[in-house]
C-alpha cells in the first residue's frame, strides 16, 4: 500500500511516529537495571528457520542474546517454524533449517543449560493464546501496523494470508506465554511490540480482576549496525547476498571478493556517500573491535582490493572459533535434537501454566 503525502517526514518525526525517541531513553534505563539486577528480567527473542543465519544477524542481534544471557538474564529463543508460512506457501527444508538455526546459536555461545530454545509447533498452549488475544485487538489496529504493511509489500505470496495479517498477535503470544518482560528489537519492530503491550494491558483490564496476569514488556532498542549485502542492498537470506556464519574461510573470501564497492581508490568511511565501501569498513571494524574510520585510515589509498583483503582477514579471524564450535556440534546431530527436545519440554511446561492461568481468569475451566 502506497500512501501519498505532501512531503517526506523528517528523520526526527519518523522516529517520533514509531516511538523511537522514547524507546531509546527507556532502553538506556533498562541497560542500567540489567547490570544492577539481571535476574529480574526474562527475554524472548527468536528467528524464522528460513535459511542459514548470517553476519547481519550476528552483529544485529545474536551477539546481544549471548551478552544478556551471560549477564544473568533468562533467555527464551523461539525457532518460529509456524511463522515461516507468513510470507510463503510452504515451509521448505524445515527440519534442516531448524537444526541449522540451533547449531548457529550453540556455536555463538547460547548455553542450553541457562537458556531455552524451542519451536512454535512443539508448544500447543502457546498457540492457543492466539485466539483470546485476537479478540483484544481490532482489524483497524492490525491494518495500520507499519511493520505488517512492509512485510506484506515484500511478501512472496500473491495474496495476503490471515497468518501474515495476524502476525503481530502471534508474536504477542510468543512473548507473553513465558511472561517475558524484555524484548530486544530494532526500531522497525517497535509497532509489533506495542501490539503486545496493548494485548497485555487489555487482557489485564478485562480479565485480571485487579491483578496483572501479564507484564507489559519493554523494548530493549538495539543500535544494531546496518550491514549491506555483497550486492550493496540489505543483507538478506532470501536475496543471496549474505555471508553465513556457517560459511567456510574460502567461501567467505570468495563472497567478499565479489562485494560491490565503487571507483574511488582512496578508502574513506562515508555511509551516505559511499555506502558499499562503508559497510565493508564497518564489518572489518566490528570484527577488529575498532572504529570504521581507523580501519579506513590504515588502508588509505591502497584501493578496494586492499579493503577486501582486510575485511576477509578480519571476518575469518573473528569467525574461526565460532566455526570450530559449530563443526564440533554438527558432528553430533543427536545432541542438537536433544537440546531442542529438552527446550520444547521446558517451554511446554511454562506455556501450559500460563494457559491454565488465562483460562482461570476468563472463567473458561470446565
Amino acid at each position: 500500500m502506497t500512501i501519498l503525502a505532501p512531503a517526506a517526514p523528517s528523520a526526527a518525526s519518523a522516529d517520533d511516529a514509531l516511538g523511537t525517541s522514547a524507546a531509546r531513553t527507556r532502553s538506556a534505563v533498562l541497560e542500567r537495571q540489567i547490570l544492577e539486577d539481571p535476574g529480574r528480567f526474562r527475554v524472548l527473542t527468536g528467528d524464522r528457520p528460513t535459511g542459514r543465519l548470517h553476519l547481519g544477524h550476528y552483529f544485529g542481534t545474536l551477539h546481544n542474546r549471548v551478552r544478556l544471557q551471560d549477564l544473568g538474564v533468562e533467555l527464551f529463543v523461539v525457532v518460529a517454524d509456524y511463522q515461516v508460512l507468513t510470507d510463503r506457501d510452504v515451509a521448505d527444508s524445515l527440519p534442516e533449517h531448524v537444526e541449522e538455526l540451533v547449531l548457529d546459536h550453540l556455536a555463538i555461545g547460547v548455553d542450553p543449560e541457562r537458556s531455552t530454545m524451542f519451536t512454535h509447533s512443539a508448544v500447543p498452549a502457546l498457540n492457543q493464546l492466539l485466539l483470546p488475544f485476537l479478540s483484544l485487538v481490532s482489524v483497524a489496529e492490525l491494518n495500520r501496523n507499519p511493520t505488517v504493511k512492509d512485510e506484506i509489500a515484500h511478501s512472496r505470496q500473491s495474496a495476503v494470508s490471515g497468518l501474515m495479517f495476524t502476525y503481530p498477535v502471534h508474536q504477542a503470544a510468543d512473548i507473553l506465554f513465558c511472561k517475558a518482560n524484555l524484548v530486544p528489537v530494532g526500531q522497525d519492530q517497535l509497532p509489533h511490540l506495542e501490539i503486545t503491550r496493548t494485548v497485555a494491558r487489555r487482557f489485564n483490564d478485562r480479565y485480571g480482576s485487579g491483578s496483572a496476569v501479564f507484564p507489559e514488556p519493554d523494548a530493549l532498542l538495539s543500535e544494531a549496525p546496518l550491514l549491506l549485502g555483497t550486492d550493496g542492498t540489505k543483507m538478506s537470506k532470501s536475496r543471496g547476498n549474505s555471508i553465513a556464519l556457517a560459511a567456510g574461510a574460502d567461501e567467505t573470501a570468495r563472497l567478499i571478493r565479489g562485494a560491490k564497492t565503487d571507483s574511488e581508490r582512496h578508502i574513506a568511511y562515508d555511509p551516505a556517500g559511499r555506502p558499499e565501501v562503508s559497510s565493508l569498513l564497518l564489518l572489518a571494524a566490528l570484527c577488529q573491535g575498532r572504529t570504521p574510520e581507523e580501519v579506513a585510515d590504515d588502508i588509505g589509498s591502497a584501493g578496494a582490493a586492499a579493503l577486501k583483503r582486510t575485511v576477509t582477514e578480519s571476518v575469518n579471524e573473528y569467525l574461526a572459533p565460532i566455526r570450530s564450535r559449530r563443526a564440533e556440534y554438527a558432528q553430533d546431530r543427536a545432541y542438537v535434537r536433544r537440546i531442542l527436545r529438552e527446550g520444547n519440554e521446558r517451554a511446554r511446561a511454562v506455556a501450559d501454566a500460563t494457559l491454565a492461568e488465562v483460562r482461570a481468569a476468563m472463567n473458561s475451566r470446565y
